[in-house]
C-alpha cells in the first residue's frame, strides 16, 4: 500500500510589521531631538508644512506634537508662522546650574562611603563617554554625561530628589550638547572631571568629592555663557575657598 504524501507545508505568514507611534507622538519625538541634539537651533522658525513632510504625516498631528513642545518649553508657536524654537536663556542657565549644584553637592556626600555597585556603574558610564567621544557622537556623550551625575543622585535612595533631578533632564541635555559644539575641547576636560568626581568618592572624601562636582557644574554651564563668566567665577570661588 503506497504511503500517504506528506502534507504541504502551511505558508510562512509574513512577519507583522511593527507597530508605528501615533502621528503626534512621531511629530513631538522628532521635534523634540532635534532640538536637544541642535540640528534644530535656538532662533530657527519651523513651519507645520516642512515638519508634516519631515515626519511623513499630515498637519494636524503636527500641530498637536508641537502644542506639548511649547509646554515643555522648548518652542513658542506663532500661529500662521509656525514654531520658534527657543534659545537657551541667561536665567534658565542660572536656574538650572542652582538646582544642579543644591542636588547633586548633596548627593555626593551622601554616597560615602560609597557602594562597589556605585563605582561599577561610574567606571561603566567613563567608559562609554569616551567610546562615544572617539566616535564624535556628541548627543551620546551628552547623553552618558548626565547619566553619570544621575547615577550618583539615584544611589541616595531618595526617590523625591530623584524625580526632581529627571526634570532637568532634557535641559541638561540640550546645554551639554552646546558647550561640546563650541568648545569641543571640554570633552576630555569634562571626562576628567568625572573620573576626579570618582576618584574623591573611592578614597572616601566627601568635601572632595562636592568640591569637584562644584567646580565641574560650574565650569561648564559658564561655558555657555562665554569664557568672561567662566574665569571670573572660577577666581571668586577660589577666593572664597582660601578665605575658608
Amino acid at each position: 500500500m503506497p504511503s500517504a504524501s506528506p502534507a504541504p507545508a502551511a505558508p510562512a505568514s509574513p512577519a507583522t510589521p511593527a507597530k508605528q507611534p501615533p502621528a503626534a507622538e512621531r511629530v513631538y519625538a522628532h521635534v523634540k531631538q532635534a532640538v536637544l541634539e541642535r540640528r534644530y537651533e535656538g532662533g530657527m522658525l519651523l513651519t507645520e508644512g516642512e515638519l508634516a513632510e519631515a515626519v511623513g504625516v499630515s498637519r494636524t498631528p503636527v500641530r498637536e506634537g508641537l502644542l506639548r513642545l511649547e509646554v515643555e518649553g522648548l518652542i513658542r508657536l506663532y500661529p500662521k508662522k509656525g514654531a520658534l524654537v527657543l534659545p537657551v536663556s541667561a536665567q534658565e542657565i542660572a536656574d538650572v546650574v542652582e538646582t544642579r549644584l543644591l542636588v547633586e553637592q548633596h548627593a555626593v556626600r551622601r554616597s560615602v562611603p560609597v557602594s562597589s555597585a556605585l563605582v561599577t556603574r561610574l567606571e561603566e558610564l567613563l567608559a562609554e563617554q569616551r567610546a562615544h567621544a572617539e566616535s564624535g557622537d556628541l548627543a551620546a556623550v551628552a547623553a552618558a554625561d548626565r547619566c553619570f551625575h544621575a547615577a550618583i543622585v539615584k544611589h541616595t535612595g531618595n526617590e523625591i530628589l530623584s524625580r526632581l533631578y529627571d526634570q532637568l533632564r532634557d535641559r541638561q541635555l540640550r546645554m551639554g550638547v552646546a558647550v561640546m559644539h563650541a568648545h569641543p575641547e571640554r570633552i576630555a576636560k569634562n571626562i576628567a572631571e568625572h573620573a576626579g568626581i570618582l576618584r574623591a568618592l573611592r578614597e572616601g572624601d566627601a568635601e572632595a568629592a562636592a568640591d569637584a562636582v562644584r567646580r565641574h557644574v560650574g565650569r561648564v554651564s559658564h561655558l555657555v555663557r562665554g569664557e568672561d563668566a567662566l574665569d571670573a567665577y572660577v577666581e571668586a570661588h577660589e577666593s572664597r575657598d582660601g578665605e575658608r
